[in-house]
């Protein structure tokens, strides 16, 4: 009796740890592309360090991301190339130039900016099967986006947009 004990423990602490690291993955319809991806841990990690980050942001009436205009009416044909737009400015624009001497942000920071590259090579895939297309509407919408990050000092602009990611992590989240 003890021994079938013993062992359908094990085989639920398996079984949990089996099914675990999958509980945050979600896919994400993106017109024809489809990417699964674990937003739950790149909200987790963003929580972490959302507070210090929103402290800094001085700008507290401009949006970057703004939610009507800029995301929330995408048409699901150009949420992919919106998508990998925006990955690329968080990528190459945000992560790399907000400045903090707080090496805690730092780190959570350099594990956004690495989720967000497995999130950008897998539209990568995408775009080299002719499943990424970029529409007018993409452009459309990135430009607004671009333009409003540039209407801000680079500094500032960093601070709102990495402080705004929730509102980007939201949209990817909606998009079903």
């Amino acid at each position: 009796m003890k021994a079938s004990g013993l062992a359908f423990s094990l085989l639920s602490a398996a079984f949990y740890l089996l099914w675990t690291p999958s509980t945050g993955l979600k896919t994400l319809h993106l017109g024809k592309c489809v990417i699964t991806t674990n937003l739950q841990e790149i909200r987790n990690g963003f929580s972490e360090i959302r507070g210090s980050v929103q402290a800094k942001d001085g700008n507290i009436d401009v949006r970057i991301l703004r939610r009507t205009e800029s995301l929330q009416d995408t048409k699901p044909a150009d949420r992919c190339c919106l998508l990998r737009h925006l990955l690329r400015l968080y990528l190459d624009r945000v992560f790399k130039n907000y400045q903090t001497p707080d090496h805690h942000t730092l780190r959570k920071i350099s594990s956004l900016a690495n989720s967000f590259l497995t999130i950008k090579k897998d539209l990568w895939h995408c775009h080299a099967h002719m499943t990424c297309h970029c529409g007018e509407g993409a452009t459309k919408k990135y430009s607004q986006i671009l333009s409003h990050f540039e209407e801000l000092e680079p500094q500032a602009a960093v601070v709102k947009a990495l402080g705004e990611l929730d509102i980007l992590l939201q949209w990817m989240e909606e998009t079903e």
